[in-house]
């Protein structure tokens, strides 16, 4: 235990989420050994981001405007909506330069433990969006564990009767992955999403 301002900066970097005990002690003696402008970058960021970020009012994504980059370029279509849990999430699909659809941010997913149940997701802001006839494929891109197929499972069901095709993204085995290491979950999603060669 530090006393005043050093403890104050441990504890709140300890807040954070995936910075435990000793992550949050050794960032707090780096910025106190750091150079002042060098921290003052810092916090001028962190301010800056509060002030002039926020969600996209289509697809709820960060942007810094009233419409993200994804939701203002005219060449994407309109016909393809890639539901996915976290903005996060759409910079992990836009890295592969495969999709050129537009993206729907719910976030988070379906977690009755933690008391997140859909009226805490933005699936009746989906379910809105869905409703004006453009989207004729919806890609749920939620996360491949328990609560990411809940997600995905409550939203197929909510979806299948306005007639618009649902896709699941395809789980399986990574690239240069081995056999003998993958757990049982992930051999069988990747058997049932085998394709031709």
């Amino acid at each position: 235990m530090y006393e005043g301002a050093i403890q104050d900066l441990i504890d709140e970097l300890g807040r954070l989420p995936g910075v435990g005990p000793k992550s949050a002690q050794r960032i707090a003696f780096h910025v106190l050994s750091a150079d002042p402008a060098d921290v003052n970058r810092l916090a001028t960021a962190l301010r800056k981001v509060k002030e002039l970020v926020r969600f996209c009012t289509t697809c709820f994504n960060v942007a810094e405007s009233e419409q993200c980059r994804v939701c203002r370029d005219p060449r994407r279509t309109n016909e393809v909506l890639c539901v996915v849990e976290e903005p996060k999430d759409v910079v992990a699909i836009e890295r592969t330069g495969e999709f050129r659809g537009r993206y729907h941010v719910l976030g988070g997913a379906i977690n009755p433990l933690e008391g997140i149940g859909p009226d805490n997701l933005r699936i009746r802001e989906l379910l809105l969006r869905l409703g004006t006839g453009e989207v004729k494929e919806l890609i749920l891109a939620t996360d491949p564990n328990t609560e990411g197929e809940a997600t995905a499972t409550y939203l197929a069901l909510m979806v299948k009767p306005m007639g618009i095709a649902v896709t699941r993204l395809a789980s399986g085995l990574p690239v240069g992955g081995d056999l003998e290491y993958a757990d049982e979950i992930t051999l069988g999603r990747a058997f049932e999403g085998r394709r031709a060669v």
